[in-house]
């Protein structure tokens, strides 16, 4: 009888014992992930304006370094590998001095209110901006308009504020030399609706240790002190108090051990960075609760890494990036990563979509059809440029089978660049991104707590976590699956590009660059299978090895097909 069941058993598809794995996983994650847990975690780092080395930036790391040693990861002290659960802060001193605000108030002279103050817009210090003189100073005002040298002509600046409908950062150094006190700025892109959202004001930067302040001005304070400039000459009482300072800059990096392959790793990466609750303290809170639960879990025998699940928050893009090359041995243990940026919002308030960005695939070239960029804008990639690999398939998959199970929106958009991802990429390491955009409050001081969803940050936080388990234990049968999934993905990727095509053609556009676009897009995806070799943790057999060269095939065969159609 078990000789029988036994032979059934081996029998029945790969695919049945890859997703009841995926399945499994996504029980124990969907059971296990505390949203509570993330949306407190970020409510805290939230409270803070956050660069590297100040105070806020120091008070979240530690407030994660709580988390992880209440979840049972162990502090370091020779190895990341010396218990099943560690974790270690590092320490570097900051080549410049870090900078927080205090506090700052505007107001006209003559009158009683502020016409803006830092406790509602706490984006209206730039990073850098020094402190006004105690008890802040008092001084006409000049609009300058767009800040061109026409506007600037024969305007006596010294000893005066320059306010101008321009950025600060642009306007401080003509100003400085004109024998200005400060400057005071605006510049808010068309995606924020600016005119809808009258108080937001996007964080910005001026030069260290520039000779004058700055400060940076919303929609409605602008216009309110543009009017009042038109009318007649204004003076201004500004007060602004910063700290600048010498500091340590901080990273914390855990690290779940792996049982098979312990160098060979899945790395997460959230930065702490920036001010805003979304942007990023929902990576931070999401990352956290994470790792407390891969702790949980491992802790109670029902999740064994095969191979090392590491957790990283810093600095962003310099943590991440320091992490892979400073150790070339470690970078090449380095199978997968992702950034968690921008995870928790709620779209209702914000807008725009959950997206995961791929890695770079021929929709960064020729983006068409469905596929769009955020507001971000493309980046300029080149087909040397592109990274085929199952990668990107298969964490779409993943996110989609949550989006089902939790009625939530899944979308992707073609890769852009800009976080803690391209650090991956650049060192030619499978690299993602799972963000929001388009978001009306990015970068602004609108960007609080309020506009962050308890539900999206599990949605995230279940969807990373069941596609990184799935990875550091993968089998046979996982990648197997994969191979069906990705060949699969890839015939309707290339029906969908040879009816993109066929429309192309007929509109007058050149047979040659359509067939190429096939072309590329078969290719892409014909190495990305050769990827799923290294996927399992233990091959047993050559079966994956068949199954892609069966693959490759059957894309290669469809390939001819369209270009055939499309004389």
């Amino acid at each position: 009888m078990k000789k029988i069941f036994l032979m059934l058993l081996t029998a029945l598809p790969a695919t049945l014992f890859a997703q009841s794995q995926v399945d499994n996983y996504f029980k124990l994650t969907r059971e296990g992930f505390n949203e509570k847990n993330a949306f407190q975690t970020t409510a805290f780092v939230e409270k803070y304006f956050r660069v590297p080395g100040n105070t806020g930036f120091n008070a979240s790391i530690h407030y994660v370094e709580d988390i992880l040693k209440k979840a049972g990861f162990v502090e370091e002290k020779s190895n990341e590998f010396e218990a099943p659960l560690t974790y270690r802060i590092e320490k570097r001193p900051m080549k410049r001095s870090t900078w927080e605000p205090v506090d700052a108030s505007v107001t006209i002279v003559g009158e009683n209110a502020p016409l803006i103050a830092f406790k509602t817009n706490r984006n209206m210090i730039p990073i850098n901006c020094p402190s006004t003189p105690e008890g802040g100073v008092t001084a006409e005002v000049v609009f300058v308009g767009k800040g061109t040298p026409d506007d600037l002509k024969d305007k006596d600046l010294k000893g005066k504020i320059v306010f101008g409908d321009v950025s600060a950062s642009r306007l401080a150094n003509m100003a400085a030399k004109a024998g200005a006190i400060g400057v005071m700025g605006y510049s808010m892109p068309a995606y924020t609706q600016p005119e809808k959202h009258q108080t937001s004001i996007q964080f910005g930067s001026i030069a260290p240790n520039s000779p004058i302040w700055a400060l940076l001005l919303s929609y409605g304070v602008k216009e309110k002190l543009k009017a009042a400039c038109l009318k007649g000459a204004v003076s201004l009482k500004v007060n602004i108090q910063t700290k600048i300072y010498q500091a340590d800059e901080l990273t914390i990096v855990a690290n779940a051990k792996g049982s098979v392959l312990p160098q060979e790793r899945f790395v997460f990466s959230a930065h702490v960075q920036e001010p805003g609750a979304n942007d990023n303290a929902s990576g931070v809170g999401t990352l956290a609760e994470m790792a407390r639960l891969t702790a949980n879990l491992i802790k109670q025998g029902k999740f064994k890494p095969q191979r090392t699940l590491t957790f990283l928050w810093g600095d962003e893009i310099v943590s991440t990036r320091r992490y892979i090359v400073e150790d070339s041995l470690r970078a090449k243990g380095i199978k997968w990563g992702m950034s968690l940026d921008m995870v928790g919002e709620d779209t209702q308030k914000t807008g725009g979509s959950f997206l995961i960005e791929k890695m770079p695939d021929p929709s960064a070239i020729w983006t068409r059809g469905n596929d769009k960029h955020s507001e971000w804008g493309a980046g300029d990639v080149k087909e040397k440029d592109l990274f085929p690999h199952y990668y990107n398939d298969f964490i779409f998959d993943i996110c989609k089978a949550q989006g089902k199970h939790a009625n939530w929106v899944v979308n992707f958009n073609p890769f852009e660049g800009g976080s803690d991802h391209t650090p991956f990429l650049q060192n030619k390491i499978p690299g993602l991104l799972m963000w929001h955009f388009t978001d009306v409050f990015y970068h602004t001081d609108n960007d609080r707590i309020d506009k962050v969803s308890p539900t999206t940050l599990k949605n995230v936080g279940i969807s990373a976590l069941t596609a990184a388990y799935t990875l550091v234990t993968a089998n046979e049968n996982t990648a197997l699956t994969t191979v069906s999934q990705v060949k699969n993905d890839a015939l309707a990727r290339l029906k969908t590009e040879f009816d993109l095509s066929k429309k192309a053609i007929a509109d007058g556009k050149a047979i040659a660059d359509e067939k190429h676009i096939i072309e590329v897009w078969s290719k892409w995806y014909t190495d990305a299978l050769t990827t799923i070799n290294t996927m399992a943790v233990k091959p047993q057999t050559t079966r994956i090895g068949s199954a892609i060269k069966v693959a490759v095939l059957e894309i290669e065969k469809q390939k001819e097909t369209y270009l055939k159609n499309l004389n």
